[in-house]
């Protein structure tokens, strides 16, 4: 009956999910109209409660313990109020951004209650805690008029920020990555990521002449550089990357683009020579089962769980991903495919591929180039993070130790993300207020 259970609760998810995942790239046919995307968005709020319900049925039936069905009607009046949020008080939001929150969010909590109960409610209490915080953000990036002239302002914090955390700050896997704050671990460099984010809009959009663009390039190679030196390269490598794309949407000029790509290449080399911990990664990568025992054991077990389910998984508590090391955090993505299956990772892809398509999509929609810059850079940082998590964990780049967004355990990743959803969400509210204004026939002196 058990074994009944569980494979039924699988395939069922399964095949919500992939209906869900088919829609949130249906949506963007232009024929649908109004009525017919707020219909889709309906249906894809019923199966993220309709997947949540269903997997933690399965959890309280392995668990059969009060306080798991207390949490589970914590999170579904959580999650209605997230949306609230974003289809009541802001109606005017991204309710396809709100929906993929949601969806990543239940995802993350099944797994950390699956995984881990006492960090699953300390996730779920962060995140209540970053809804609180976030909740005004998308009305001061819609309304407030000075975000563009705190240039100066965000790059010294920034740096100030990456210092403190580079002199004083706690080490982990053998690189400085927090500071506690009364008592409270704080990962800066996820916040300073969208502070280098809004001081490179700010640069380039008053000028993107060669001796801006060398002013800027010295600011950022100060950011990456102190993050280099904290041995906090997987963050190093996301402000590289953002910084280049960035640059080259912003000036146009290919000899920047192949330029920064020949720097980052020759800039890998070099930490490969001076940290053992970075040679350690690649030797994993190359070949994990050689150095099985030592360096290569993570990436092994790893990729041991994905193989194992197989493209529908085991189901859940039929798997042993507890046996992956740093399961909660780093390799979280394994976890999910060893007991809900590849496919079920397959949609997760996609619904981050869609956030980022819908990252680029409120870019294009905005005349101001300042907030064209901050989309286009979010929505960077975003994919390549996505992008560094999973290619890790499926050994097509090496291991970063970068969370995977909204799923991963994790403080600070989880603020910091609901931050940026934030920002974006202001951001989308600002270009449908000059849709808006279009159709009535007036002008936006802001955009």
């Amino acid at each position: 009956m058990a074994h009944l259970a569980t494979e039924l609760s699988k395939y069922l998810m399964i095949i919500l999910f992939m209906v869900y995942t088919f829609e949130s790239f249906y949506v963007f046919r232009g024929k649908l109209g109004e009525k017919g995307r707020s219909r889709i968005y309906k249906r894809q709020t019923a199966y993220i409660f309709l997947i949540h319900l269903d997997a933690f049925a399965l959890i309280l039936y392995n668990e059969q313990k009060l306080n798991y069905v207390l949490f589970y009607a914590a999170q579904v009046v959580y999650l209605v109020v997230l949306l609230f949020v974003y289809t009541k008080l802001y109606n005017r939001s991204s309710r396809l951004v709100a929906n993929h929150m949601c969806m990543l969010l239940s995802i993350g909590f099944i797994m950390l209650t699956r995984l881990d109960f006492d960090k699953a409610v300390r996730q779920f209490e962060i995140a209540v805690i970053a809804l609180g915080i976030t909740i005004i953000v998308p009305l001061l990036i819609n309304k407030l008029r000075f975000f563009d002239k705190l240039t100066w302002l965000y790059a010294v914090v920034g740096i100030l920020a990456l210092g403190v955390v580079a002199v004083i700050g706690s080490t982990s896997y053998g690189a400085q990555l927090s500071l506690s704050v009364g008592g409270i671990s704080m990962q800066f460099s996820e916040f300073i990521k969208i502070v280098f984010v809004f001081f490179v809009a700010a640069m380039f959009t008053k000028s993107v002449s060669f001796r801006q663009v060398v002013v800027t390039t010295m600011v950022a190679i100060i950011h990456v550089g102190i993050l280099v030196l904290s041995k906090d390269l997987g963050a190093a490598l996301i402000f590289f990357v953002v910084y280049i794309v960035m640059l080259y949407v912003a000036t146009r000029r290919i000899a920047y683009l192949l330029l920064g790509v020949g720097l980052g290449a020759l800039a890998s080399v070099i930490c490969y020579k001076l940290f053992n911990h970075v040679r350690v990664r690649v030797i994993a990568w190359m070949d994990p089962l050689a150095v099985y025992q030592d360096a290569g054991y993570q990436i092994a077990h790893s990729l041991f769980a994905i193989s194992t389910g197989g493209w529908f998984g085991m189901g859940l508590y039929k798997g042993a991903p507890d046996t992956i090391p740093v399961v909660t955090k780093d390799l979280i993505f394994s976890a999910i495919c060893e007991e809900m299956g590849i496919v079920f990772g397959f949609c997760i892809i996609l619904v981050c591929a869609s956030l980022f398509m819908m990252f680029l999509n409120i870019s294009m929609q905005i005349k101001k180039p300042f907030y064209k810059m901050i989309a286009l850079g979010l929505g960077t940082v975003y994919g390549f993070q996505v992008f560094l998590t999973i290619g890790g964990v499926t050994k097509c780049i090496p291991l970063t130790g970068v969370t995977l967004p909204l799923v991963s355990y994790g403080g600070s990743s989880l603020l910091a993300t609901f931050l940026m959803f934030a920002i974006i969400q202001g951001l989308y509210l600002k270009a449908g207020e000059k849709r808006k204004h279009i159709d009535d026939g007036s002008e936006d002196d802001e955009e």
